[in-house]
């Protein structure tokens, strides 16, 4: 739930407000809170335990497409890392029964850049395009707008070096993905 700094409730606010200017429903929004998945950027998480709870997500809202962080996590955040572990973990798994789930299911995975490409924003651009990927997202002036806006609902999390990233983030112009 976000519940890091105890800003839990704050923060299922804000990312609600912030899905809100995306245009995703609250109906479509959905917080796990639980005890052996703590929001901490130093704890990974228990990779089959997040496995089932994404799983039966996945099937409980017939969920065609899910994207995730890779193993970088883009930012080494290690719960992020976690969520790229768990789906890889189920969407590898040979198991019959996941892969009956997953067979109308694609997973594209976040690509993490280094340092230098992550803060150019988009002059990231010209490099994404001649660089090999699945899928390469390049938003429109009107769309970066409206993800500035949805990072700007993230008022709990909005330090100083997050005001930077929102300024010079190439995740806020360019995103490359690969099929995983």
């Amino acid at each position: 739930s976000g519940n890091y700094y105890n800003q839990g409730e704050i923060r299922k606010k804000e990312l609600e407000e912030s899905c809100c200017v995306l245009g995703i429903p609250p109906s479509d929004v959905t917080v796990i809170d639980h005890r052996d998945l703590p929001d901490n950027p130093a704890v990974e998480w228990d990779t089959q335990l997040l496995a089932t709870i994404v799983l039966e997500h996945i099937e409980a809202k017939n969920i065609n497409l899910v994207v995730t962080f890779d193993a970088g996590g883009v930012s080494g955040h290690a719960n992020h890392v976690s969520l790229y572990a768990a789906v890889r973990y189920r969407y590898c798994c040979l198991e019959i029964t996941i892969l009956s789930l997953w067979a109308g299911c694609r997973v594209l995975v976040l690509e993490s850049v280094g340092l230098v490409r992550k803060y150019i924003s988009f002059l990231d651009v010209p490099l994404s395009c001649l660089l090999p990927t699945d899928v390469l997202f390049i938003l429109s002036e009107e769309e970066t707008e409206q993800a500035k806006r949805a990072m700007r609902c993230h008022r709990s999390q909005l330090l100083w070096f997050r005001h930077l990233y929102v300024l010079f983030s190439r995740y806020m112009v360019v995103n490359s993905l690969r099929l995983l």
